[in-house]
C-alpha cells in the first residue's frame, strides 16, 4: 500500500507519502497564500524522494477542513481529481482530529483532554475539543469558528495545539509545543487506520462559513 496525503487546512502546505512500514516522506511549506503554486511541486517531490511514480499510489488521504475557503478548495480538489485519474480511493479526515492526535502524541498519558486551535483569519479560530482514547482522539463536540474570547473559558485552559495560542496567548496559554500545522504524515495515518477499521471518510469539506469571495449571482442574493 502507498498512500499519498495532503492538507491545505492551515499554514502549513503538506504532503506525504507513506509506503508499508517505511519512514514516511513529508514535504512542506510554510505559506497561507500560495497553496496553488506548491501543492503540485510538492505532491512530485514527496513522491520522487520516496522513489515513487503517481501509478503506485493505492489510495489518498486529505484534510477536510476546516479551513480558509480558498486553500482549503485547492488540496481537495487536487486530492479528488488524482484519485479520478489513478482510479484509486479517496479518504476525507478532519485537519482537526489530526492535530488532537498529534497532541496526544506530543504529551504524556495523563493529559486526557486538549484542546485544537487554529487560524480561522478575521480574528477568529476554528477549534474542537478532544478526549484521548485507545481508538485515538475522539472530538467531545463539533468544530466551530468564534472570537478567540467567545471559546469558553475552562475549554481555553486546556492544552492547545494549532496556531491559536500562537496568535492570542493570552487566550490560550497552554500551547502544546511544537504542534502548530497538521502533519501530513500523521493524516496518512490516520487514514490508514480508519480504512482498516471499516469506519467511512466521505471527502467533504468543513468550511463552517461563507467564503469572501463571493459569485456575481450570491452578492446580488445577499
Amino acid at each position: 500500500m502507498l498512500t499519498l496525503a495532503i492538507d491545505t487546512s492551515t499554514t502549513a502546505i503538506g504532503v506525504a507519502v507513506l509506503a508499508g512500514d517505511a519512514e514516511p516522506v513529508r514535504a512542506v511549506v510554510l505559506d497561507a497564500r500560495a497553496h496553488t503554486e506548491h501543492l503540485a511541486p510538492l505532491v512530485a517531490d514527496a513522491l520522487a524522494r520516496a522513489g515513487a511514480t503517481p501509478a503506485e499510489v493505492t489510495d489518498i488521504a486529505v484534510g477536510t477542513g476546516p479551513g480558509p475557503f480558498t486553500g482549503l478548495r485547492v488540496g481537495l480538489v487536487t486530492a479528488v481529481t488524482m484519485g479520478y485519474a489513478l482510479g484509486v480511493p479517496v479518504h476525507g479526515v478532519g485537519s482537526l482530529d489530526v492535530l488532537a492526535e498529534q497532541a496526544f502524541a506530543a504529551t504524556g498519558d495523563d493529559v486526557g483532554e486538549v484542546l485544537v486551535a487554529t487560524d480561522a483569519r478575521r480574528r477568529e479560530v476554528y477549534w474542537a475539543r478532544y478526549a484521548r482514547t485507545a481508538d485515538g482522539a475522539r472530538a467531545l463536540g463539533e468544530p466551530a469558528v468564534e472570537a478567540p474570547a467567545q471559546v469558553p473559558e475552562h475549554t481555553r485552559m486546556l492544552p492547545t495545539a494549532g496556531r491559536g495560542p500562537l496568535l492570542y496567548p493570552d487566550a490560550f496559554p497552554r500551547p502544546v509545543a511544537d504542534v502548530l500545522d497538521v502533519d501530513p504524515a500523521a493524516l496518512g495515518a490516520i487514514a490508514r487506520r480508519r480504512a482498516a477499521a471499516g469506519v467511512p471518510m466521505p471527502v467533504e469539506p468543513l468550511y463552517l462559513r461563507r467564503p469572501d469571495a463571493l459569485t456575481t449571482a450570491e452578492r446580488a442574493a445577499r
